[in-house]
């Protein structure tokens, strides 16, 4: 690795520059000092009857190209290009940016500030603070939510008041800082659970929140859940905070068909909420947090067991 990073490389690379440049140059001038006769051809002959002709070079197109040349080493003086060494003007696409985020932060750092010290529900209210956060949420939210924020397969809804990890302020804001991640084991790979046996489960699940499901399935599937579920989602399916969704609603992540349930019993789910605390900062996940409360599925309280679903 140290061959990569002596002073030879250096001056390989600006020796490779200037050489290519002056070429350049010294190309343009032997073909503008040739002799040229208008009208004559090289002698090349392609295709039978394609002939190379010998005329000069038109004399705007040969000054475009000694301009270009000179610009060239022009640029090459201002900015990086010849090596390590960066140009009188010291420039770096590093610096630029250093730069903007430096001017960035004294034009918006007051308003950031300003909100950073209210309390969740009172930036919630207010309609300049919606507006920020709404920008932060369609930039790095609505991807996977939905610029609704009404989420999509796999992807929960914002705007109800079901919460797998918690709709209070504090638990959205450990959300968005430090992400989530959820995981339905999957029962398929038992060897005590075959399909007809994952297909009695599935009419149960269905029955908890009164969806169609033939009787007889569900209630063996009753007996599988107590032994296989309960741990999880509770005896009643009701489901733990953080830990396992509410089955007895009428909310579901993956669709609430027989066909979704069996997949998502026999295959299990896996989901990962990113985590954009390091990335964003305190004070931009202050604001996307109120954005999210805001939308009317938050809550005051932490309720025992609220959910979403798997």
């Amino acid at each position: 690795m140290s061959d990569f990073v002596s002073g030879f490389w250096n001056y390989y690379v600006i020796s490779i520059v200037l050489v290519s440049v002056v070429g350049c140059g010294v190309l343009l001038w032997m073909q503008s000092s040739a002799k040229h006769v208008e009208g004559e051809t090289t002698g090349h002959v392609w295709d039978g009857d394609l002939q190379e002709y010998s005329n000069p070079l038109p004399s705007w197109w040969r000054w475009l190209f000694y301009i270009t040349i000179v610009f060239s080493l022009f640029y090459l003086a201002m900015y990086p290009g010849l090596g390590t060494f960066q140009g009188v003007f010291n420039w770096s696409s590093a610096g630029q940016y250093d730069g903007e985020m430096k001017k960035a932060e004294e034009q918006y750092g007051p308003i950031f500030k300003k909100f950073q010290s209210q309390d969740i529900m009172t930036v919630a209210a207010s309609s300049e603070a919606r507006d920020m956060g709404q920008r932060l949420f369609l930039t790095y939210c609505s991807q996977c939510h939905g610029s609704d924020a009404k989420g999509a397969r796999g992807y929960p809804n914002l705007t109800d008041g079901d919460w797998l990890f918690g709709g209070t302020p504090e638990q959205i804001k450990e959300s968005v800082a430090q992400g989530r991640d959820a995981m339905m084991p999957a029962k398929g790979v038992m060897p005590d659970m075959n399909g007809d046996q994952i297909k009695d489960l599935a009419n149960y699940v269905r029955s908890l929140s009164g969806l169609a499901a033939d009787s007889i399935r569900a209630q063996r599937g009753k007996e599988l859940f107590a032994a296989a579920c309960s741990a999880c989602h509770g005896p009643e399916g009701k489901g733990t905070v953080g830990l396992a969704p509410n089955l007895t609603d009428k909310i579901w992540l993956y669709s609430s068909s027989e066909e979704s349930i069996t997949e998502t019993i026999t295959k299990g789910r896996t989901n990962r909420m990113p985590a954009f605390g390091e990335f964003l900062g305190d004070a931009k996940v202050h604001l996307l947090t109120a954005y999210v409360y805001g939308l009317g599925g938050g809550i005051k309280d932490a309720p025992a067991a609220v959910e979403k679903k798997q």
